[in-house]
């Protein structure tokens, strides 16, 4: 019992040193030249206001070298600081300043190392913001798209494989929504739908560690929506079987192939490996992690890949198979007997009638001849009262 007073007395000892200012991170990126020059000893008491979380105060010593010494060789170092100052002050407001301030050093110095540096950060920035699947998921696809940027534009960077890790726990999270999104609509009947979301998921990410159980429930989807979809419902069970040996689904997957008459793969060697490799070094969630699992804002990523390409492309919503496919030399399904073409004889447009307007009538027909006007015999008797009224007011006037 006195044991654990002690460790609870350590942590809130902890907790008021870390709340009163006393957290001292060392920074990433000093400067280890030994010199007395005006502009390094400015970047260097701005390095110790951010490392002792003084971040306006660095800020206002950084702008201050940038503005009076132009020309120092500092002055790369001096604006990357002053980025990671908003970076590691944090909030909505810091990380938004932090990312436009990386977007400005990436595009004034393409050719440092530190560039690959503050595109790392730019893609941490979103990945800080990442919410839980269930949840909106625009910062997950942002942070998708910079780390993708990170290996397109710096793909010899230190920080290149480390991006690339990142980029696989992104994309778990990603397609772990896309698979709650289409078990909703497999659940509810909807199998169309339900169909359009987990073939997308599981043709982008198959890295995605419940590929298995979407190619499933694809499976199933496709053979509830009839006949016609027969192959597209073998070719889920296939992929299971082929990519996924080691899943407990695969048994099934063979057994559904065999009952539908379709030839059963074998298991891809490759697929084997990695799989394997993959489930001996998944993180093993702990005791307690179930519970803390209830109030973190994060999503979850241990079931990430550890091996493997990314997609390098992002999700993009696609056609659902139960829409009619396009006819041939035809863009859409619909309305194919339609076409366009380019008018080469423009006095068509005069001499050729109007096809909006009702076709012309004939002469000599009933209906081409014009109404005739009415007479005065024809006229009613309260009519012509009307018109000798109005003929004697106009006489008068």
């Amino acid at each position: 019992m006195l044991r654990w007073r002690n460790i609870l007395a350590l942590a809130l000892l902890a907790g008021l040193l870390t709340s009163c200012g006393f957290r001292h991170k060392k920074y990433e990126n000093p400067i280890n030249k030994d010199t007395q020059q005006p502009d390094k000893v400015l970047y260097d008491k701005a390095v110790q206001d951010i490392e002792r979380s003084r971040f306006e105060v660095a800020r206002i010593t950084l702008n201050t070298l940038i503005n009076t010494y132009d020309t120092s060789e500092y002055m790369a170092k001096a604006k990357l600081a002053v980025a990671d100052s908003w970076f590691r002050e944090g909030g909505s407001h810091g990380l938004a300043q932090a990312e436009a301030e990386y977007k400005d050093f990436i595009l004034f110095y393409p050719t440092l190392e530190e560039s690959a540096e503050a595109q790392e950060k730019v893609c941490m920035i979103h990945v800080k913001q990442m919410e839980k699947t269930d949840r909106d998921q625009k910062h997950a696809m942002r942070a998708e798209d910079e780390c993708r940027q990170l290996l397109v534009q710096f793909p010899n960077s230190k920080f290149a494989p480390r991006a690339q890790q990142l980029l696989r726990e992104i994309q778990e999270v990603i397609a772990d929504s896309e698979f709650k999104v289409g078990l909703f609509y497999h659940t509810k009947g909807s199998h169309p739908a339900a169909a359009n979301r987990l073939q997308a998921l599981t043709d982008q990410y198959p890295l995605y560690s419940g590929s298995d159980e979407a190619l499933w429930r694809l499976g199933d989807a496709y053979s509830k929506m009839g006949p016609r979809f027969r192959d597209k419902s073998g070719a889920a069970y296939a992929r299971i079987v082929k990519d996924y040996p080691l899943s407990a689904l695969a048994g099934q997957a063979k057994k559904q192939l065999v009952t539908m008459e379709l030839p059963v793969p074998e298991s891809d060697p490759v697929a084997y490996a990695r799989m394997k490799y993959e489930l001996e070094n998944r993180t093993k969630p702990s005791m307690m992690s179930h519970v803390w699992g209830m109030f973190r804002k994060s999503p979850d990523v241990r079931a990430a890949a550890k091996s493997g390409q990314p997609a390098m492309t992002s999700l993009r919503p696609t056609i659902p198979a139960s829409i009619p496919v396009p006819a041939a030399g035809t863009e859409t399904g619909i309305g194919a007997d339609v076409t366009v073409s380019t008018v080469s004889d423009s006095s068509a447009l005069d001499t050729q009638p109007d096809a909006r307007m009702n076709p012309p009538k004939t002469e000599g027909s009933a209906e081409a001849q014009p109404e005739p006007l009415p007479t005065n015999r024809q006229l009613t008797p309260q009519q012509k009262k009307q018109i000798e009224k109005q003929s004697k007011k106009i006489n008068k006037k």
